[in-house]
């Protein structure tokens, strides 16, 4: 599985050679197993929340609600927040969750914190499948959140650090892959267990989540940690030992001594946090908030969490509307497939801005079709208009998957120096969960009221990030990331403004005001 050698370039003509090693490759598949944990628990809560049995014991009013005919709005048959609760509140603890994370990424590393993660898992899987009552259940929900608040800041730094430059955004991606396999295990799972006869198949779909939470946990165990981590945390022999480990070279010194002064710089910063509102750190910031922001308001989470809800919505059958979520979800795994191989080509803003387009165009056909077809007494679309939903729907998936999906992620990860990269990625999950809880807990009330305007919603959203990715997102493909500040926003049109230590401000404004002006004004 090793590859040949080669160089990355860096700036000033600096090469870090390094071959794709199989401990490389090894360590990123087992780390990735974050993602197969967090896609699974994304896919089993719609399934099971569309299940009859799992209805009656812990929602018995949105059972009678879906049973009675003309009892309420087929937009509305599931609008109850405790529903919304059991899915939500997951990422609610990952929230707060991620606070501590951050801690525990920067003090106890990347390794040991995917760890903790798994453990989390492991016990919250207990508690959701033993669940007697739905406090029990909601607890469970809230230790899984909190492994996801572990798991997604830990994980995406191991995998931008431990790959070499030339295909960090490949290796990258197998975190967001192994989203959408859990988001497919899941369909599939659910599709399985809601034949089961007896009531108690959500019990073994909430169960089968502690297939991801050991796999995770194991990774955790074997794994390498990063030399950034072991570098940053004073283990200068052992990271640059890990470093020729994973490069599968003796030609490690350029590297080396790049993290080396990374971790120098990175070790003065006593107040990460507070480090990040500085001048020069702003646009990394901007930019990875606004990718959080703008990846939940495409409506994909709100999709794939309720993905069979929507379809009984639509008139499907429960068997059928489990299917047509199958389908979703492995058109999901397959497109993000295509990312995986075509980031490190084609490039981030390539992607993302196909992408608008593609996801605009088929959520206003699917506006228009349901605003038609599918009235509030409606029972069901006709089988073609159905097919074509689906369809239309697979199409909006994934252009996502190829672009919103795997680049939330992955650019905010390789984006950060070193010294704020662990309170950077703590704000980047903190704002993802917390913008995933917003839209978990509306969305079925946002399509009770909205009815089929809820895509339109969507879409105004996606003309929105489009613009900003086309102006304001710099391209980072190839680029070592201890020098991302002098290739990239130096660079740019705008951000290289803010590319001004705190200090040199200082000079130049006593400077400029002795003379009777403020040069800082156009920065």
């Amino acid at each position: 599985m090793a590859g040949g050698g080669f160089s990355t370039s860096g700036n000033g003509g600096t090469h870090f050679e390094a071959k794709i090693t199989p401990i490389v490759i090894i360590s990123c598949i087992m780390a990735a197993t974050g993602g197969l944990m967090f896609g699974y628990d994304i896919g089993v809560s719609g399934g099971v929340t569309s299940m009859d049995p799992f209805l009656q014991k812990f929602f018995p009013t949105v059972y009678k609600r879906t049973k009675e005919k003309g009892l309420d709005s087929n937009y509305c048959k599931y609008d109850n927040q405790g529903l919304q609760l059991f899915t939500s509140s997951l990422y609610l603890a990952g929230l707060t969750a991620t606070f501590f994370a951050s801690y525990t990424t920067r003090k106890l590393g990347r390794r040991l914190t995917m760890l903790i993660a798994g453990c989390f898992f492991i016990i919250g899987v207990i508690l959701n499948a033993a669940a007697q009552d739905l406090a029990m259940l909601i607890i469970g929900r809230i230790l899984l959140g909190c492994g996801v608040g572990f798991g997604n800041q830990a994980v995406p730094l191991f995998l931008s650090e431990i790959a070499p430059t030339r295909i960090r955004g490949g290796l990258n991606i197998l975190f967001q892959l192994n989203v959408t396999i859990g988001i497919l295990f899941a369909n599939l799972v659910n599709y399985g267990t809601a034949k089961i006869s007896g009531g108690w198949g959500w019990r073994l779909s909430l169960g089968l989540a502690g297939f991801p939470a050991v796999l995770l946990t194991l990774g955790a165990l074997f794994v390498v940690e990063t030399p950034n981590s072991l570098i940053e945390r004073g283990y200068l022999e052992e990271g640059k030992k890990v470093l020729r480990k994973i490069r599968g070279t003796d030609n490690i010194e350029p590297e080396f001594l790049e993290l080396v002064e990374a971790s120098r710089v990175a070790k003065e910063v006593k107040h990460p946090f507070r480090n990040l509102l500085q001048r020069k750190n702003r646009p990394q910031l901007i930019i990875s908030v606004a990718l959080q922001i703008f990846q939940q308001f495409t409506g994909i989470n709100a999709i794939m969490f309720y993905a069979p809800v929507l379809f009984s919505t639509l008139g499907f059958g429960s068997s059928a509307a489990l299917y047509s979520a199958v389908i979703t979800g492995a058109v999901n795994v397959l497109s993000t497939v295509v990312s995986v191989y075509s980031v490190d080509k084609l490039g981030r803003r390539f992607l993302l801005l196909e992408a608008g387009v593609q996801m605009l165009l088929s959520q206003i056909i699917i506006a228009i079709i349901l605003g038609i077809k599918v009235t509030d007494t409606s029972d069901n679309l006709s089988h073609g208009w159905g097919i074509f939903v689906v369809v239309m729907i697979c199409t909006y998936v994934s252009a996502f998957a190829w672009s919103w999906g795997p680049l939330g992620w992955l650019i905010p990860s390789e984006t950060f120096p070193l010294e704020t990269r662990s309170a950077g990625q703590s704000v980047t999950v903190c704002v993802n969960l917390l913008f995933t809880f917003v839209m978990a807990q509306a969305f079925l009330s946002m399509l009770c009221h909205f009815k089929y305007g809820i895509f339109l919603f969507f879409s105004g959203w996606i003309i929105v990030m489009s613009l900003f990715v086309f102006f304001l997102l710099p391209e980072t493909k190839n680029v070592p990331i201890e020098e991302m500040t002098e290739r990239v926003w130096k660079q740019h049109w705008l951000w290289k403004r803010f590319m001004v230590d705190e200090d040199d401000v200082d000079i130049v404004k006593k400077n400029g005001h002795a003379n009777g002006y403020d040069p800082t004004s156009r920065l």
